[in-house]
């Protein structure tokens, strides 16, 4: 007497679980297929203030990056006094836009400036210190291009890293847990720098915050809209004071007032 199995299936499930697999991995397929068509182009924009030592050495390296999308740069030059204005004049081509506040805004005011000119399905954040490598850029790319995110961080402490100041570490794992427990999320680094956007959902979302504030506020209104955030590691060389970082304890009191502040307002 013969088993009653389903179309194509034993009565064991071998073909039923080799049925499945191929269901995932056609799902996933199809879903890389639809990011590679959507996505065309990665603006990056890149936020800078006095930084005349470093903004041509980071520029380099961005023309370097081996990308599966088509590039656009955005700099933007937050009021600079040290000469920095004068590098980039230099240093504008077909990929490289600079744009320029007349006064020093803030980080999130240039970011805000970046995003309101790129023309790109993607946008992600590079400061120009020399912090954040992009060599890192295709490991951010990654789950996008194959369909499993829309917003992508870039973790320093997952990656190799330089280590940090004793306070730093502490303010940042503070920052993160505080974001953890009001927004119910994971992350292991908020306050990074790299953040990759589907642009749909930078359009979704009104940026408010001029300076380091940027960094809490598109965190806690990326989790309140209700998207999952995707992490991977990066390779992080840090800054002191004395080579110039510009993040300052006040910084970190205001991160974690704009964490509570929009957790609990009605819309965002």
């Amino acid at each position: 007497m013969l088993d009653e199995v389903g179309a194509g299936g034993r009565s064991d499930g071998t073909e039923g679980h080799v049925g499945e697999h191929d269901a995932v991995a056609g799902g996933e397929h199809d879903a890389a297929a639809v990011a590679r068509d959507r996505y065309r182009t990665l603006s990056v924009i890149v936020p800078v203030f006095n930084e005349r030592n470093t903004v041509a050495e980071i520029l380099r390296r961005i023309r370097a990056v081996d990308l599966p999308v088509q590039l656009e740069v955005v700099v933007v030059d937050d009021g600079s006094t040290d000469g920095t204005d004068k590098v980039l004049s230099v240093l504008q081509d077909s990929t490289v836009r600079v744009l320029t506040h007349r006064s020093n805004r803030g980080k999130g005011a240039a970011v805000r400036t970046g995003i309101n000119t790129a023309r790109g399905q993607l946008v992600l954040i590079q400061d120009a210190d020399l912090e954040y490598d992009p060599d890192d850029w295709p490991r951010l790319l990654d789950p996008v291009m194959k369909g499993k995110a829309q917003v992508v961080f870039g973790s320093r402490f997952t990656g190799e890293r330089r280590a940090m100041r004793p306070t730093q570490w502490l303010g940042n794992r503070l920052l993160t847990l505080t974001a953890n427990v009001l927004y119910r999320s994971t992350l292991s680094d908020m306050e990074t720098c790299y953040k990759l956007f589907d642009r749909k959902v930078l359009d979704s979302i009104t940026i408010e915050s001029d300076g380091f504030d940027f960094e809490p506020e598109i965190t806690a209104k990326v989790l309140r809209r209700g998207y999952r955030i995707y992490e991977v590691p990066v390779s992080y060389t840090g800054r002191d004071a004395s080579e110039g970082t510009k993040f300052e304890w006040r910084d970190g009191v205001r991160a974690l007032t704009t964490l509570v502040r929009y957790r609990f307002v009605r819309q965002v």
